[in-house]
């Protein structure tokens, strides 16, 4: 086909534009996908330079969108995940706690604060410092006005009180 047979063949695309959606949505099942196809058809016919024999523009045009929805198709499938990988995606453990787990938490901190409360309150101030707000035993020496060995012996007693009051109430 000649360079005036291209030109033809551009205006039909564009002059019944409206035409090939239709038959192009009938056909795909998609308005989107035939609009798609016919952009890519578009710039398909303009990138040709000449073309064979063409006996029906009309059905050239239509054959080059559905080529071009077939592609799209292809590529879409390409990047679409089989049942397997969704299934295995769904499977993926949720690394949050459960409500149960939850409960148990909180249970288990309300024990902690009691067995801490029992403490007597310069014990329990040096615990905090040392295990809650990791300060070092020279400075919790320094700010109580002790000594680092009674620092050392007073975490020791703290720690060995909360251990056996937990494993009393069967934690």
């Amino acid at each position: 086909m000649t360079e005036a047979s291209l030109t033809l063949i551009r205006r039909l695309l564009v002059e019944r534009y409206d035409e090939l959606k239709r038959r192009l949505t009938r056909r795909l099942g998609s308005s989107e996908l035939a609009g798609e196809a016919l952009q890519d058809a578009w710039l398909r016919i303009a990138q040709v330079d000449s073309v064979g024999v063409v006996r029906n523009p009309g059905n050239y045009v239509f054959g080059v969108a559905m080529n071009a929805a077939r592609d799209r198709q292809r590529t879409a499938d390409s990047r679409t995940l089989s049942a397997a990988e969704v299934d295995g995606l769904l499977e993926v453990a949720d690394g949050a706690p459960d409500p149960e787990q939850v409960a148990r938490a909180r249970s288990d901190l309300r024990g902690l604060e009691a067995i801490l409360r029992e403490l007597p309150p310069r014990r329990r101030a040096i615990l905090l410092a040392a295990r809650l707000d990791q300060m070092p035993r020279q400075e919790i020496a320094r700010r109580f006005g002790i000594s680092l060995r009674l620092v050392e012996l007073e975490l020791q007693r703290a720690q060995e009180y909360c251990l056996a009051r937990r494993d009393r109430n069967g934690g």
